[in-house]
C-alpha cells in the first residue's frame, strides 16, 4: 500500500500521466483526430488507385480509336449512334 501512494507521489510519473492523457484526449493532435485522418488517407488512396486505373483505361482506348478507324466506326456508331447516309438505326430498350 506505501509502494502505490509513493508511486502516486512521485511527480515523475504525475507528469507522465497528466502529458500522456493531455495528448491522447486534449491536443489538437488527439487520438480521435489521428484515427479520422488516417480513415481519409485510406479513402483518399482508394480513389487514388481507382482513377489511375480509370486513366490507363482510356488512355489505352484513346491510343486504339487513334490508331484503327474500324475501332473509330464502331466507338461512334455505338457511343454517338451515327450512321451512314443510306442507313437507318434501332434503338432497342430493354425494360428491366
Amino acid at each position: 500500500m506505501k509502494n502505490i501512494l509513493f508511486v502516486f507521489k512521485n511527480k515523475y510519473f504525475l507528469t507522465i500521466i497528466t502529458l500522456s492523457v493531455w495528448v491522447i484526449f486534449f491536443d489538437k493532435n488527439d487520438m480521435a483526430t489521428q484515427i479520422e485522418l488516417r480513415k481519409e488517407v485510406k479513402q483518399l488512396e482508394e480513389e487514388r488507385n481507382y482513377y489511375a486505373h480509370e486513366i490507363a483505361e482510356i488512355t489505352s482506348d484513346l491510343r486504339e480509336l487513334t490508331s484503327n478507324p474500324k475501332t473509330l466506326e464502331k466507338f461512334a456508331r455505338e457511343k454517338y449512334l451515327m450512321k451512314r447516309d443510306n442507313e437507318e438505326i434501332f434503338k432497342i430498350v430493354e425494360e428491366k
